[in-house]
């Protein structure tokens, strides 16, 4: 069942991608509850998935433990909140999971490595050039972020008006790279999810350092398009896709807050 329904291509262990799997659309038929009670349990390795009191295994046949009770309980709460049938789509917490504890905490290095070339083409760093209520929001959400990497990271990064590209100094990429804590699989991978969904290294590492709440750190991610939906509306199906990211993103933040 785990292979059926929450595989991904582990060889490449940036590979988990939250928006493509936000956007997939469950099969039609779901597998069903097969177990009564899901609880975190300690053993070795941290804190075990339980299935009927029998331990659960990842895609790649790891066993599906934590470094955490808190985020133990968090993957058990979502077995046990299944009905009759298992919708992996309200897993979000156990994909992540699986992702990290497949292809990312065997080497993190590749994955952090990805979060620093977002740092590159930063979304906070590219600002509109009007309308002014764009401009003095984005000034509002992205300047403190900006100005607290600069001044706690070290990270004096350089701003662009429109889509003119600008070359960031090494000096500040290398000092955002320190900003993740190497080896770490589990706060990489779930940095990963964040700077994936939100386009923006600078806005997960704000997060993952407790700058930036979960719902401070959506609101930065989304001004241009909070700006566009205030201007024209939202359709249907992009506000569908939204609130799947938005799963998403709450998901990596949980797991954060969980370690």
């Amino acid at each position: 069942m785990f292979d059926d329904w929450f595989a991904k291509n582990q060889q490449d262990p940036a590979a988990y991608d939250p928006i493509a799997t936000a956007r997939v659309a469950a099969k039609p038929v779901f597998p069903k509850r097969f177990y009564t009670q899901a609880s975190a349990g300690e053993g070795d390795g941290g804190w075990r998935l339980l299935l009927d009191g029998r331990p659960a295994k990842t895609p790649g046949r790891n066993a599906l433990a934590f470094p955490t009770q808190a985020l133990g309980e968090a993957v058990a709460d979502e077995w046990n909140a299944q009905a009759e049938f298992i919708d992996p789509r309200r897993m979000p917490i156990t994909r992540i999971a699986n992702s990290i504890i497949d292809g990312v905490a065997p080497d993190p290095g590749p994955v952090a490595d990805d979060i620093v070339k977002y740092a590159g083409t930063d979304l906070v760093c590219y600002r509109a050039d009007g309308p002014q209520t764009l401009v003095d929001r984005q000034a509002a959400l992205w300047d403190p972020v900006l100005a607290w990497a600069r001044d706690e990271l070290g990270a004096r990064l350089i701003l662009s008006e429109g889509v003119m590209h600008v070359t960031q100094p090494d000096a500040a990429i290398e000092a955002l790279r320190r900003a993740l804590p190497a080896g770490d699989g589990w706060r990489i991978g779930a940095t990963h999810v964040v700077t994936t969904l939100t386009g923006s290294a600078l806005i997960a590492i704000a997060l993952l350092h407790g700058r930036l709440t979960p719902g401070e750190a959506w609101a930065a991610a989304h001004v241009d398009e909070d700006f566009q939906v205030s201007q024209w509306g939202e359709d249907e199906e992009a506000a569908e896709r939204r609130a799947m990211r938005l799963t998403e993103m709450t998901a990596a933040a949980k797991v954060l807050a969980c370690l």
